[in-house]
């Protein structure tokens, strides 16, 4: 354990916690606090989770850590009545609860931050069957799985190319690939150059070209033109309609606004504003001045030793006893009007911790709403000034996904189709330095041998003459080549676009059929989604009450259960104690000695009786005690100054006995004398 806390302890103070703890500091947190650090751990792992509990229920508390140590698998030890211990203890801040889970979250942060990640994405929502019989919620359910399914790939394809990740030196050899077949370019050109200025008009064909090449490029600007074009009119022509269905709504809410529901609502926000004003901001001013009243007290007052805080706390101790006395004390009076009073100031409590709390969640709805209302301004206001559309939604993204998957798996071909061709170019390029090798010692025999005849340079002359020939050939093929295409090339693109257009007209009928067909589908399913949405919430509604319901019944139970397991006990006590009082009278009344020798009050007044003569005994025994006190004392004196004399006379015969004679003792009339 000891070792556990050490380790939570280390892992708090480094980065990102910086909890600056010891030992002592750590292990002699409060409740709340442990489950404040256990929230900060957690919002580590899952940013959701930053939340202070001061603002929080406990019942949200604990079901919100919950539901996330079972995203992150999380398995306390022990059965289903340890699972249920472990949940009461992470309600209440246990120790021998929490320092475990913490061990666990600290030792793998990083797997848990992946895990947690993951969960947002790949947790699916369970739909009822009976919705799904729907159509469109059957189709969106079904698009909801395909994404899913199409984000597990992604993120498999992502974790591969992390994890394969390009080294340096093959980045170093491909530029210097490049920079080889750079140089081998320019050389080329520059071959091609000099061997284009034998030929005649060369400057001709070249203009010619290079018109060609302007040309071509044009051609693909202006196809893109057209195709940006098309994607604009498409927004336009979705912008169009989403405005005009923003219209329409508007317009039905303006026919629904009648003044009986604008006066429910201007009531509703009264009643919801006066509550705040009147009930819930003066509580909390009230409880904010206590606790500065607190705090200042404890501020003023000393610095506190180790030695008070155990006063404290057996102060508090004492006071918690005195309570429990108290709360006894009432509920064996068990008095019927007051418990009635009691279970309905308990469930105004309730009711009013309730209205309290649903009045924060309105104020945090309102707040949060407005918060993403000014982000979706900003983000619609970027998004026009850096190209002038709107964000995509709904059926327009999924298009925009479909057609990224398309080029995806186009550029994955191209990609392999790119990589063979590396591979392929890189054995050619191998086979033609082998071939220029071989060229070149070739070249260096036939210069030898040319030497060795006396007719040097004939090869390179006969070579030159091929060479000039052939160019003339080409050229003369080339011109003649070019008009053929230029004429056919004309031909074509007057056929393309002849058949183009012959296309596209059968495509533009079926495509405003369509545009009609997609509104009547919106409306149907804005429609849909409104009775929808009505259903669910007075489902929702009813759910909540049976809820509070059953909680209210629940704990009117467990209340009933803890006092009649209290009024048991106390009846079993009570019977015990009128048990023995019945036989303590029966054997005290009977006329039988020995039954009566057996009462508790005959053997009491026994040992009463035994006690009194014992200390009777006890007083003569100190009276004598204390009278022959002197006379003992003086005769104890007396024979220890004997016992003195006798010593000395002792030490005196052993140390005559040890000395040589100096003199001689005589003895006359009982008494020793010595004469020297």
């Amino acid at each position: 354990m000891s070792d556990q806390i050490k380790f939570i302890v280390d892992s708090l103070n480094k980065e990102p916690f910086r909890k600056n703890y010891n030992l002592i500091t750590f292990d002699s947190l409060e409740p709340m606090q442990l489950l404040q650090v256990l929230s900060d751990v957690l919002a580590e792992i899952d940013p959701k989770q930053l939340v202070d509990l001061r603002e929080e229920m406990p019942e949200q508390t604990a079901k919100r850590m919950l539901s996330l140590l079972g995203i992150l698998k999380y398995k306390p030890s022990g059965n289903a009545t340890d699972m249920s211990t472990f949940r009461q203890g992470l309600v209440i801040g246990s120790k021998p609860v929490i320092y475990p889970v913490l061990h666990w979250l600290l030792q793998r942060t990083n797997e848990l931050k992946k895990r947690a990640y993951l969960a947002r994405f790949l947790i699916k929502l369970e739909v009822p069957s009976e919705f799904l019989q729907d159509e469109t919620v059957a189709d969106t359910n079904k698009q909801y799985e395909e994404l899913m399914e199409a984000f597990k790939t992604l993120h498999k394809e992502y974790e591969q190319l992390k994890a394969s990740g390009f080294s340096t030196a093959e980045i170093r050899k491909d530029i210097s690939a490049m920079e080889e077949e750079k140089d081998q370019l320019i050389k080329r050109v520059e071959h091609l150059k000099k061997r284009v200025e034998t030929a005649q008009n060369y400057q001709w064909m070249l203009k010619i070209a290079r018109q060609l090449r302007v040309e071509k490029e044009r051609e693909e600007y202006l196809a893109q033109q057209k195709q940006e074009q098309k994607n604009q009119l498409f927004h336009a022509v979705q912008r169009l309609q989403r405005v005009q269905n923003q219209l329409k709504s508007m317009r039905q809410a303006a026919a629904d606004a009648k003044p009986e529901s604008l006066m429910k609502r201007l009531e509703e926000e009264i009643k919801f504003n006066l509550y705040m004003v009147t009930e819930k901001f003066p509580k909390e001013l009230e409880n904010k001045k206590k606790e500065l009243h607190f705090l200042q007290k404890v501020v003023s007052e000393p610095a506190m030793g180790h030695s008070d805080l155990l006063e404290l706390e057996s102060k508090i101790n004492e006071i918690n006893t005195e309570i429990n006395q108290l709360i006894e004390k009432k509920m064996m009076r068990n008095e019927p009007i007051e418990g009635k009073l009691s279970l309905y100031r308990q469930q105004a409590s309730i009711i009013s911790r309730k209205k309290e709390a649903k009045a924060e969640e309105l104020q945090e709805a309102k707040e949060k709403l407005a918060s993403l209302e000014r982000e979706a301004s900003l983000k619609r206001n970027q998004t026009r000034e850096f190209d002038g559309t709107e964000v995509l939604k709904g059926d327009e993204f999924k298009r925009y996904v479909s057609k990224l998957r398309s080029k995806s798996t186009v550029f994955k071909k191209k990609h392999q189709i790119i990589a063979e061709l590396k591979a392929e170019f890189g054995l050619l390029q191998r086979t033609e330095e082998l071939l220029k090798q071989r060229h070149e010692n070739i070249q260096q025999q036939l210069q030898t041998m040319e030497e060795k005849k006396g007719i040097s340079g004939y090869s390179y002359t006969q070579e030159e003459l091929e060479r000039v020939s052939a160019l003339k050939s080409e050229v003369d093929e080339m011109k003649g080549r070019t008009l053929d295409d230029m004429s056919e090339m004309v031909k074509k693109l007057n056929s393309l676009v002849s058949e183009k257009k012959s296309a596209l007209a059968s495509v533009i009928k079926e495509l405003r059929q369509l545009r009609q067909k997609c509104q009547e589908l919106t409306q149907e399913c804005d429609e849909k989604k409104s009775q929808y949405d009505s259903c669910a919430a007075g489902l929702e509604s009813n759910r909540s009450k049976l809820e509070q319901e059953v909680r209210r019944l629940r704990e009117e139970c467990l209340q009933e259960e803890s006092r009649y397991h209290y009024t048991n006990c106390m009846i079993k006590n009570l019977e015990v104690q009128l048990r023995r009082a019945t036989d303590e009278m029966k054997a005290y009344i009977s006329s039988d000695q020995q039954e009566k020798r057996k009462a508790i009050r005959e053997q009491y007044t026994k040992n009463i009786a035994e006690q009194e003569n014992l200390g009777k005994k006890l007083r003569e025994k100190q009276k004598v005690v204390r009278e022959s006190h002197g006379p003992n004392m003086k005769q104890a004196k007396m024979w220890h100054d004997l016992q003195q004399l006798m010593e000395c006379k002792k030490q005196c015969f052993l140390k005559q006995q040890s000395q040589t004679s100096i003199g001689q003792v005589i003895q006359e009339g009982g008494e020793d004398r010595l004469i020297l």
